[in-house]
């Protein structure tokens, strides 16, 4: 763990993703906490009560849009006296990715993310791991309950399934179905609330990380999702974890995927972030 805040960037925010809750990040707040660093780890608009209270009435998860997610991140991120350095998990790292492109953080970090408009193809996996969601159109508009079976290929799956079932209990919650038909159709959307400015030159630098083993988010699908920034001049980079699920809130080693985030994001933020630096150079 080499990073330490500075007085240019001493925040991080932390945005959760989709069947999962501001819980999910436990591990990673207590960590850049013991760094010094300032961690804020807000929920989802509405989504504040803890994971048993929204299984028991998951109604605030059914009210979830991404336009409405990304608005409530900005005014948080807005209202800090400093740019902080942005890190979002699965459709965390799609909003990330968004409030980048709005000129806001110093740096940020997708997560193992959700894609922005303009990936072409789902890879089955994918398409599988949110199965519950889109074998009915109906779910559209509903928190679909994510089950064990369904958390088990989703995230446990370098897990004993023992261990997957404890992690299960403790993070999932159901899925907000509009929240993923808007990412799987963004294509088909002429106004879809996934499109990214990927040609601004002057956003934060941004850095975006999988799996190999990511069932949610496969590398093929987030090296697509960075191929998409090379008309930029903005430093974006990819990384891939070697035998790395979706569950990077809790897998053993997660500690790794932690510092290298928090490692890429502070050195970028300190050299190469327009908004904290006068002057950044071209990648």
């Amino acid at each position: 763990m080499a990073s330490a805040p500075t007085g240019r960037v001493d925040t991080i925010v932390l945005i959760h993703g989709l069947w999962m809750t501001s819980r999910s990040w436990e591990h990673w707040v207590d960590r850049y906490e013991a760094q010094g660093f300032r961690v804020l780890a807000p929920a989802w608009p509405g989504m504040e009560g803890e994971v048993e209270a929204l299984r028991a009435d998951p109604t605030p998860i059914a009210q979830q849009r991404i336009a409405d997610i990304v608005d409530h991140y900005e005014a948080i991120i807005r209202d800090q006296p400093r740019p902080p350095i942005i890190m979002g998990h699965s459709f965390g790292g799609l909003v990330t990715q968004l409030l980048i492109s709005r000129g806001l953080g110093a740096a940020g970090v997708g997560v193992h993310p959700a894609p922005v408009k303009g990936v072409l193809r789902l890879p089955l996996s994918t398409l599988r791991s949110g199965f519950s969601i889109l074998r009915s159109p109906a779910n559209r508009n509903r928190a679909v309950p994510f089950t064990a079976d369904d958390f088990a290929y989703a995230f446990g799956n370098t897990m004993s399934r023992a261990d997957s079932d404890a992690a299960w209990n403790r993070y999932a919650v159901p899925g907000a179905g509009h929240v993923f038909f808007e990412g799987a159709f963004a294509n088909l959307d002429p106004n879809s609330a996934t499109k990214a400015d990927t040609h601004r030159d002057d956003r934060a630098p941004l850095l975006l990380t999988t799996g190999t083993e990511d069932h949610v988010v496969p590398p093929s699908l987030a090296a697509a999702n960075a191929q998409l920034y090379r008309p930029s001049r903005a430093v974006t980079a990819y990384h891939e974890f070697p035998g790395r699920s979706h569950f990077v809130g809790g897998e053993p080693g997660w500690e790794e995927e932690a510092d290298y985030a928090l490692d890429w994001a502070v050195e970028a933020a300190n050299t190469v972030s327009p908004t904290v630096v006068s002057e950044a150079p071209g990648r």
